[in-house]
């Protein structure tokens, strides 16, 4: 089968990453004889530097004449002034909002080898695997007015968080489908005892659980979600929430497998169901961390396990994204490691060097 796969490399360890996770690509399509054209492009900090835009239309063009996007992270000192006009994070702003991009999907999953990597008990963090469904196109990120001002009393600045009935709607199915094929438990995290919006949430979340009767939906605070992620992380299977919660929880979710070099995302413009397919943009959810950028240090992990949810996603192709994701288990297996997922005797290794012993294993 023949696929069309923009690849938007970025910034900081980016290209790294990118590199590594495209060449896991290449190993899926040499064994399992698919063709996948690669269109490059920039975005980010490197397309402001060449481009003087976040993202261009040309770039934007490839990506709509896509299957999938596959992207590296954005970002780094150069363009971090406050006062400037565009920045990196512009780019991914506005790709996720011009292909609808609703969806963040950010699988949090601990690899057995990996139970000492992380600060907590092992008996607490063993067996996690879990989902949460982000809102990615609205909310504080998106709302407006979004503006900062000077007053008579000083500096002023405000952010809006907005949402209407037809975005809860359907960031709640996407939940609820999730749900369904999995545990058939839906969290859906609030905060309905002082935000507008999120009683706007509940109550929207609760009409659409009426489709789907066989799922069992639980409302949460995202304060009490926050600890819960700590205390009793195995309690959650799939949750879904608005975009900055989203944010913030999953980065400390990160945290329970180890490394946010060991997490994945997808962000969709469909409602993901058995039968369908949708356009999708893959990245791990990590940044530039442009300190390590052209160091070989950067865990390519995310990054492939971001194809392997490309490959189920976008592309339909089940059995190759679970020969990847085995692939990744068998490198962890044979005490392969990153620095930042190091452990006593095993191997360190460089993204370079990941990127090949998982490709190898595909």
């Amino acid at each position: 089968m023949k696929f069309s796969i923009a690849v938007l490399p970025g910034d900081g360890v980016g290209p790294e990453v990118a590199g590594e996770a495209v060449n896991v690509l290449k190993s899926v399509g040499a064994k399992y004889g698919h063709d996948f054209k690669l269109d490059y492009g920039d975005i980010g900090g490197i397309s402001i530097d060449n481009h003087g835009t976040a993202l261009s239309k040309d770039v934007l063009k490839i990506c709509k004449k896509s299957d999938a996007i596959l992207l590296g992270a954005v970002g780094g000192p150069k363009w971090d002034d406050p006062n400037a006009s565009v920045r990196p994070e512009d780019g991914l702003l506005a790709l996720r909002k011009a292909l609808g991009l609703f969806a963040n999907l950010r699988p949090v999953k601990l690899f057995p080898f990996l139970r000492d990597s992380t600060n907590l008990k092992p008996e607490v963090v063993d067996g996690i695997d879990f989902i949460c469904v982000r809102e990615l196109t609205g909310g504080l990120y998106f709302g407006k007015p979004k503006r900062q001002w000077t007053t008579t009393k000083g500096r002023r600045a405000v952010d809006t968080m907005a949402y209407n009935e037809h975005e809860v709607e359907r960031i709640a199915k996407v939940g609820f489908e999730l749900a369904r094929s999995r545990k058939k438990k839906l969290i859906s995290v609030d905060k309905a005892n002082v935000l507008e919006s999120s009683r706007l949430w509940r109550q929207v979340v609760i009409e659409v659980s009426a489709n789907y009767p066989d799922v069992d939906l639980e409302h949460m605070l995202v304060d009490a979600c926050a600890m819960r992620l700590i205390q009793n992380p195995r309690y959650l299977d799939v949750m879904v929430t608005e975009n900055t919660f989203g944010d913030i929880l999953t980065d400390e979710a990160s945290m329970l497998a180890g490394s946010m070099g060991m997490l994945p995302s997808a962000s969709l413009a469909g409602v993901p169901t058995a039968d369908s397919h949708s356009l999708g943009l893959y990245e791990p959810i990590h940044g530039s961390a442009p300190r390590r950028a052209g160091l070989d240090m950067a865990n390519p992990i995310a990054t492939i396990l971001s194809v392997a949810m490309m490959l189920c996603y976008s592309l339909g192709l089940n059995k190759e994204a679970v020969a990847v994701e085995s692939a990744v288990d068998k490198a962890l297996e044979e005490k392969y490691r990153t620095y930042d997922i190091m452990q006593e005797s095993c191997t360190k290794v460089g993204t370079k060097q990941m990127g090949a012993l998982i490709a190898e294993r595909v």
